[in-house]
């Protein structure tokens, strides 16, 4: 990638603010990632970054969660994301830089503003529900945003914390290893993919570990909200530059 001395060091800031965040309140970095790229560069190549740094991180918060994960739940969101991957990987390979930006900008506004609602259902979601959800998980996991709309649907639902967080982190991880042939086959996966991914590598781990050590004076449910604000302001200034 041809970018400015400038531009680099705006993104390594972007690595480092959006895996602060991962660390402190466990969610948002792709989306934030993604969403700051958006205003810098273009944000395709970062993409495939994206879900290998989410695998990494994955790897360090793995230990520990297997017992309390809802495999059946788990399955069932898969088997829709499955169905919708290559669909969404083609056509955000297809789009130009203008509509790539704003499709991605779209996706993170519409479920920061879910997310940030408090929306809530009145009953659980059947099987053919959390198939749905995985399938519309799938189509934004094109744009590495597919933890945006299981996020805002588990959220909805009287699911015990613990369970959450082990669900979603074991729903993405397994969401990232078959999204990873799509983006190589379309082009969207090389060379130059792991290349930032290993130079970001020492800048997420102390991202991570600054935000796990809880530096700020917020708790994690209102830094949560604060980093939702945060990827809408983003979003909308993706949206606007797209449009302008």
């Amino acid at each position: 990638m041809e970018l400015s001395a400038t531009q680099i060091g705006l993104l390594a800031l972007a690595f480092l603010g959006a895996s602060f965040v991962r660390g402190y309140s466990g969610f948002g970095f792709s989306a934030l990632l993604i969403a700051s790229a958006g205003l810098i560069a273009d944000p395709r190549p970062f993409i495939a970054v994206s879900i290998l740094c989410e695998m990494s991180m994955t790897l360090v918060q793995a230990r520990g969660l297997r017992p309390l994960i809802d495999w059946r739940r788990v399955g069932l969101m898969l088997a829709g994301a499955a169905l919708a991957l290559p669909f969404s990987v083609a056509l955000l390979s297809h789009l130009g830089l203008d509509r790539a930006r704003v499709a991605i900008s779209g996706v993170i506004l519409l479920f920061g503003l879910i997310l940030l609602s408090g929306w809530t259902l009145h009953r659980p979601i059947g099987p053919a529900g959390q198939a749905g959800v995985g399938f519309v998980s799938g189509l934004c996991n094109g744009a590495a945003v597919g933890g945006l709309p299981v996020a805002s649907f588990l959220a909805a639902q009287p699911i015990a914390a613990p369970v959450f967080r082990a669900t979603i982190v074991a729903y993405l991880t397994l969401l990232d290893l078959i999204s990873l042939p799509w983006f190589a086959g379309a082009g969207l996966l090389d060379r130059q993919t792991f290349a930032i991914w290993a130079l970001s590598l020492p800048i997420i781990a102390f991202g991570i570990w600054a935000g796990s050590r809880h530096f700020l004076a917020a708790s994690p449910q209102g830094f949560r909200r604060m980093a939702i604000g945060l990827l809408i302001v983003l979003s909308l200034m993706g949206l606007l530059r797209s449009l302008a």
